[in-house]
Formats: C-alpha cells, structure tokens, sequence
C-alpha cells in the first residue's frame, strides 16, 4: 500500500471524529438526484443546512421551478467550472455549499470541498496561498490534484475530500479563519 493511500485510509478513519457533513446524507439524496434527475427546493435547503446553517436560509429564496432547472441543467453541462457556477447562481450556494450537490451527483468526479481542503492541499505542496473564501475557478483548481490523488489510491475523489478536510481538523493550530 503506497503512503498516500495509508494517509487517506487514516484520515479517512479519522473523518468520523470531525464536524464534517456526513456521507450518509449524501448518499440518501444520490439516489433521489439520479432517479428524478434534478432536487427540489426543499433537498437543496437540506444539502445546505448540513453544509454551512449560516447560509442554508437564502436556499428558500429561490424558487421552486429554477431550483428543479438549476439541479436538472446538471447532467446537460459537461466542464466543471461550468457546473460548479450555474450552482452558485443559486441563491444561498457559494462554491463550497454548491460542491456538496456536485458529490451528490457524482462522487466519483467531485468532492466536498471547503477551506479546510484547500488548506489540506496547500499543507500537501498541491496548492499554494491561503484562502478564506472561494469560487468556481478555485473549486476548478482544487478539484484537479484531489482527483489525481484519487486515481493513485483507488479511492473516490468524494472520499479524498473527507480525508483532506479531517486532515486539517488533525493538523490545524488555531482558529479556522
């Protein structure tokens, strides 16, 4: 087993100890999201509230009808950037909240990301800079070396950004921000 996949395999264990949204929500909206195609307002408001309860409320303030548009565009968009920013039209979804729906829709491609991956990433040499917050290009940019960390484990590139995040959690000294 290389080192890398010992790393994820560790973090990944340890993920359970963290304040990190759960898979197992994930999982539960994953086969609604591929069934129907598209999530309705209400399962967008709830992704959100287990992603970040500060911003989850403005979720209410888009419609119904754009957010089964919005959700539905998803698998006709091909481009991560693309994706990751017809998300983030949505009110109440920056790029971290708007990554959930895209791990949602494909773990295999996407993960959870927040600025505690790309501190991971950074602390990692994959990165550089800080950031507090970020957008569509960043998320872009953090995706490519998680998902190349996941074809050299065999892990997912959902699984990768859990270990990542539990990473920093171990790691960090100090506050978040």
């Amino acid at each position: 087993m290389t080192e890398l996949r010992k790393f994820i395999e560790e973090y990944l264990d340890f993920y359970s100890e963290t304040q990190g949204l759960l898979p197992e929500v994930l999982e539960n909206y994953r086969a609604k999201f591929s069934k129907q195609g598209f999530l309705e307002r209400q399962d967008l408001y709830d992704l959100a509230y287990e992603s970040s309860t500060r911003s989850a409320h403005h979720v209410n303030r888009n419609s119904k009808e754009l957010c089964r548009e919005v959700t539905l565009n998803l698998y006709n968009i091909e481009g991560d950037f693309s994706q990751i920013a017809i998300l983030t039209a949505l009110k109440g979804f920056k790029a971290p909240t708007a990554s959930v729906i895209l791990a949602v829709k494909n773990p295999e491609r996407h993960a959870v990301v927040d600025t505690r991956v790309w501190a991971s990433l950074e602390r990692l040499n994959y990165l550089n800079g800080r950031r507090e917050t970020f957008g569509p290009r960043h998320y872009v940019k953090m995706i490519e070396p998680i998902r190349e960390i996941s074809k050299k484990t065999g892990y997912t590139t959902e699984e990768v950004g859990y270990a990542l995040f539990a990473y920093d959690v171990d790691k960090r000294k100090g506050t978040l921000h």
